[in-house]
Formats: C-alpha cells, sequence, structure tokens
C-alpha cells in the first residue's frame, strides 16, 4: 500500500473514535505483526516530519506553519516556534536517516527527506533566506540550537559532512554567538554543553568548561534511583526524559569518542554512570505504562506527549536496554503508548502540523512558554527507527510489558531501588 493511501486510511480510522474515548489496539485487537510495528511507527514519524521538511527545504516554513501559542503565552519573540520546531523534529528524525538509502520504499523515503533536510539546514542559517530562524535574540535558541546540533552529531555523514562550506562556516557562527545566553541553572546548562560538544566532535574551537560545569553539576544533582532534580530542587515532571538523561549520555559520548579532555576525572566511568542510571529510569518509564498504554501527564511540557519515553528509545536504538526489558517488551509497549496518544485526528492541524496538546488538540494544558513547534519534541520517542527492519528489535515477538502483566494476572518482576 502506497504511503500516502496508508496515511489517509489511517486518519479517517482515527476519525472514527471519539476524543475522549481513543483506546489502543492492545486493547481492542489482535496485536500486529513485529514488520506492523514497524511501519505504524515510521508513517507517524513521516507524517509529523513531511510537512515541516517539505516547505522549509524551499524556505516556506514560516509561510505554511501556523503557530499556536499558548493561551498563556509570555510575551517572547513568536519566531522562536520556528527553530523549536526545525531542532527538535531533525533530532528526533536523523537517526533514521543514518540507514541505507537503497531502491525499497522506506529507502526512497528517507533520500527524500534527507535531502529536505539538508535544504532546510542551509535556509535555517542563510539570513537572506525567508526561513532564516531567530538566533540573536531571546534566550530560548539556546535550548533548540542543542536539538539542532544534536542531530549533527547522530547522524554526522548524512547531515553535517555534506553540507557547503558557507552553511556549515554559518552554523558554527550562530552556535559560538549563542555563548551571549547564560543558561539558568538547570537543564539548560546541557543545552550549552551539547553545543560546545558538536563543536568539539567537528574539531572547530570550543568551551571545555561549559561541559565540565553541566556534566559536574548534573552529577551533583542527582536525587538516586535513576532521577536527577532539575536544579537544587527535585521537581516531579518528566525533564529527565526531555533532556537531562539524553544530553548528558550523548555529551559523555562524544567526549569519549573524541578522547575530548574537559577536566573531568575521567570521560568513559562518567559515561558509564549515566548509562547505568538511565537504564534504572528506563525501568522506571516502563513501569509507567498502563495496559492499554496510557501514562501519567505530570509537571511542566505535559504537552511533549510521547517525548517522555525518550531515554526508553535511545537505549533501545544504543541496544543498551537493561537485562530486565526485552526488545519484544519494550517495543510492544511503546506501539501502545504512540496509538494512544495519536489515535485522535486534532493532534493534527488540517494541513498536518502538530497541535498544542496531549492525546489531542488541548492548548489550555499548556505552559507560558508553549507553542506549536515545542510540540515536535515528540519525535525523540521513535528513535528506534534507526534499527534496520531486520534488527532483533523489529522482529523479536511482542511481549506484555510489567503493567499489563501485572493487572492480567501474570508473572512480573519484583522491582527494586538501585543502589548507584
Amino acid at each position: 500500500m502506497e504511503r500516502r493511501a496508508f496515511l489517509k486510511a489511517m486518519t479517517a480510522a482515527a476519525a472514527a473514535v471519539p476524543a475522549m474515548a481513543a483506546r489502543s489496539d492492545a486493547e481492542t485487537g489482535p496485536a500486529a505483526s513485529p514488520a506492523d510495528e514497524r511501519r505504524y511507527w515510521l508513517d507517524l514519524l513521516l507524517k509529523i516530519a513531511t510537512p515541516v521538511l517539505a516547505s522549509m527545504a524551499k524556505g516556506e516554513l514560516k509561510k505554511n506553519m501556523p503557530v499556536e501559542l499558548s493561551p498563556i503565552w509570555d510575551g517572547r519573540d513568536r519566531n522562536v516556534a520556528y527553530l523549536e520546531c526545525f531542532g527538535r523534529l531533525i533530532s528526533g528524525l536523523s537517526p533514521w536517516l543514518t540507514l541505507p538509502e537503497d531502491d525499497s520504499w522506506e529507502g526512497r523515503e528517507r533520500r527524500r527527506l534527507r535531502e529536505w533536510a539538508l535544504q532546510s539546514y542551509a535556509h535555517s542559517v542563510d539570513p537572506k533566506s525567508p526561513d532564516y530562524l531567530l538566533w540573536r535574540k531571546e534566550g530560548q535558541p539556546l535550548v533548540d540550537s542543542a536539538y539542532f546540533s544534536n542531530a549533527l552529531i547522530r547522524a554526522p555523514k548524512q547531515l553535517w559532512e555534506p553540507l557547503d562550506k558557507k552553511t556549515k562556516a554559518r552554523i558554527v557562527t550562530e552556535l559560538k554567538l549563542l555563548r551571549r545566553v547564560a543558561p539558568p541553572y538547570q537543564n539548560w546548562i546541557l543545552f550549552a554543553a551539547m553545543n560546545e560538544a558538536f563543536l568539539a566532535s567537528i574539531g572547530e574551537e570550543f568551551d571545555p568548561m561549559r561541559i565540565a560545569l553541566a556534566v559536574r553539576k548534573i552529577n551533583e544533582w542527582y536525587v538516586g534511583d535513576g532521577w536527577y532534580g532539575d536544579g537544587t530542587r527535585f521537581h516531579l515532571d518528566y525533564y529527565n526524559s526531555y533532556v537531562i538523561h539524553p544530553m548528558l549520555v550523548e555529551i559523555l559520548e562524544v567526549l569519549v569518542k573524541t578522547n575530548t579532555f574537559v577536566n573531568l576525572p575521567s570521560n568513559k566511568d562518567a559515561l558509564d554512570l549515566a548509562m547505568k542510571r538511565m537504564q534504572r529510569y528506563g525501568e522506571c518509564l516502563e513501569r509507567m505504562i498502563s495496559p492499554d498504554g496510557a501514562f501519567s501527564p505530570i509537571g511542566r511540557s505535559a504537552t511533549y506527549r510521547t517525548a517522555v519515553f525518550q531515554p526508553l528509545a535511545l537505549l533501545a536504538w544504543r541496544n543498551a536496554l537493561p537485562s530486565v526489558l526485552s526488545k519484544g517488551r519494550v517495543r510492544s509497549a511503546l506501539t501502545a503508548v504512540h496509538k494512544r496518544i495519536f489515535a485522535n485526528p486534532s493532534n493534527f492541524t488540517p494541513d498536518g502540523f502538530l497541535t498544542i496538546g496531549f492525546a489531542g488538540h488541548r492548548p489550555e494544558i499548556a505552559d507560558i512558554y508553549s507553542n506549536a513547534g515545542s510540540m515536535y519534541i515528540t519525535t525523540e520517542s521513535l528513535l528506534p527507527l534507526a534499527l534496520a527492519a531486520g534488527d532483533s528489535f523489529w522482529t523479536t515477538p511482542a511481549e506484555d510489558w510489567t503493567a499489563k502483566r501485572a493487572f492480567g494476572g501474570q508473572v512480573f518482576e519484583r522491582d527494586h531501588a538501585a543502589e548507584f
């Protein structure tokens, strides 16, 4: 079935489900095959990414994308939305772009989106382009520049190396100029560190202090059992998922890979510890997924939807899931989550752009900084698409996850606290 026909059929089916009664396939029908599950994930990623990249590749993102703002918007320049949209989208999309561009349907789609992404990167830093992004005003660009540069770390051969010299120089300039932003003493220190890690990865001048400070402070804010505080106080939210675990691990991976010295006792030891903590946090996330794929919408930024599961997705991509979590279990659980969230067609505008909301369009739950561009961080839950269709993550038989076992009267593992 061709992609457009598949998406049309999927949208029509979803429209028949009342917004307040949307239920996942995990409850209402037979389990899909592993191949069908991957196809569902891939079509969801393409549905989210295509309107953005098709527009921005032509310098028309600002023209085509509706900028929905939080009802309690704090008054900052609304143009921050476009860097949020592109940076967050390309971060979640980039791992899939690392797979081969063959003559299969998927390979052709990947080639098309990669070409659009390269054109979009060029527009993003070209002052003469209608889609030149908001780099030099407000503090928010520091946040989304980190996702923008994280994508280049995740897919250097596909997204960085093919860029022309002028575009590369412009990207480096914009990232260095963002040193003007003094990050608040919270997860924002990782955004500054991510940009410096990217600069280090390409052999550019970088600020080691911004990296060392971020790693040291995040470790000081560790509260135990796989959870970090976001600053000196603990917040019960999902910023461990949105920012802290993934960015800490990926910054340290760059240091280890490039043997970059930033005055830490041991890059390798720091990475090993961060991975252990993320694995424990991944266990916690898996246990939070209810039998029907729901999860608690707690804390700030609930509108980021499935980005809650970025650490679990990253562990799957790295083939580093904790031993208690099988690939079939994690894939089945995350499939149920995505279906529970995205069953409601009001997650998208008529033109296919994401709306503010959770399991549907719900602008009233937005924070003061939330806009339609912010929502594209949801693609971070789709990182396992970087694993080829023949990888065991996609071929292992489906398994019930912990809560589904527990509430179904099945045997499930006792939980425990991690002592590190």
